[in-house]
């Protein structure tokens, strides 16, 4: 059966809380597992959540500060501790490569696994699967920051009833599929088209291009909403979102779940971030997050 949700492992900018964890979190899309962001203690957090290093095919960071990077040193050891069976490859920005060295090779450890290393130079298309595309989009922060767009190439979903009406049934069905023809029936004559799902993953930025661009039309939106709106001074200042800004960036991309985190420490109940969202006029499925929920992604 596949699966399709996302781990939060973590919630806090900045620095952890009592409640919040360094940011984290990872992704399941069927069979592949991507993990964003892993911050200090993320491996601990996989543990409570029940992600195992077996479960990660890709890593993808989107900019050098501890909060989003930090635990790279333990989860890539925990990696090759683990002898995961399969190759993990890493996204960065290309312009952090000393800093992913230093990560990589924090301590001393015996390395088992073939991490391939994939920096992110500029805008574009980093990996296509037969599951998915995934792409980057450059972000606005103090140092060199990369959304990620994950998105699922559409397919068709065939009509009973269109069958039936042709007389198509059994083997032959599946004849259609891979033809795209059988006699005088076409694919589409039968079928229509099933939109790929799309997921984005937008951190540490301020309002731009990228952050429009990996929102558009997305199925799950993961945003960072470090301020509330009283405190847009700081959110420019610093290079983040407010809430305001976040909710409106999914509403006016079509977004239809948002998933709001990464929270300053000056506020102790996320909750108000919620409020806000809806004033700002987003009324899709919203998620505040908190440590270790599971989001699905929205149904077909």
């Amino acid at each position: 059966m596949s699966v399709r949700e996302l781990v939060v492992l973590g919630t806090a900018s900045q620095v952890p809380t009592r409640h919040r964890n360094h940011n984290g979190y990872f992704l399941r899309w069927d069979g592949e597992g991507l993990l964003f962001d892993p911050g200090e203690g993320t491996q601990r957090q996989m543990l409570r959540a029940g992600v195992a290093a077996h479960d990660i095919n890709r890593i993808c960071v989107t900019h050098f500060h501890g909060d989003h990077s930090l635990g790279l040193a333990g989860v890539i050891q925990r990696i090759n501790l683990d002898k995961v069976p399969h190759p993990v490859t890493a996204h960065y920005p290309a312009s952090g490569q000393r800093f992913f060295d230093r990560l990589r090779y924090a301590t001393a450890y015996r390395e088992t696994v073939r991490l391939t290393e994939a920096p992110v130079a500029d805008d574009g298309v980093l990996a296509e699967t037969r599951a998915f595309t995934l792409e980057a989009r450059r972000l606005s922060h103090p140092v060199e920051s990369f959304g990620y767009r994950l998105t699922e190439p559409d397919g068709r979903r065939m009509l009973p009833a269109k069958l039936a009406e042709h007389g198509i049934k059994g083997p032959d069905v599946g004849r259609l599929q891979r033809d795209g023809r059988l006699g005088g029936v076409r694919l589409e004559d039968v079928s229509e088209v099933r939109r790929g799902q799309k997921f984005a993953f937008v951190m540490d930025t301020r309002l731009c291009d990228g952050v429009y661009a990996l929102a558009e039309g997305c199925d799950l939106l993961v945003i960072e909403s470090t301020f509330l709106d009283e405190d847009e001074s700081l959110a420019i200042e610093h290079g983040h979102l407010t809430v305001g800004q976040a909710a409106s960036v999914a509403r006016e991309a079509g977004v239809r779940h948002l998933v709001l985190t990464h929270f300053s420490q000056r506020y102790g109940d996320p909750a108000v971030f919620a409020p806000q969202a809806r004033a700002a006029g987003f009324d899709g499925e919203l998620t505040v997050a908190h440590d270790l929920i599971r989001v699905p992604l929205p149904k077909r």
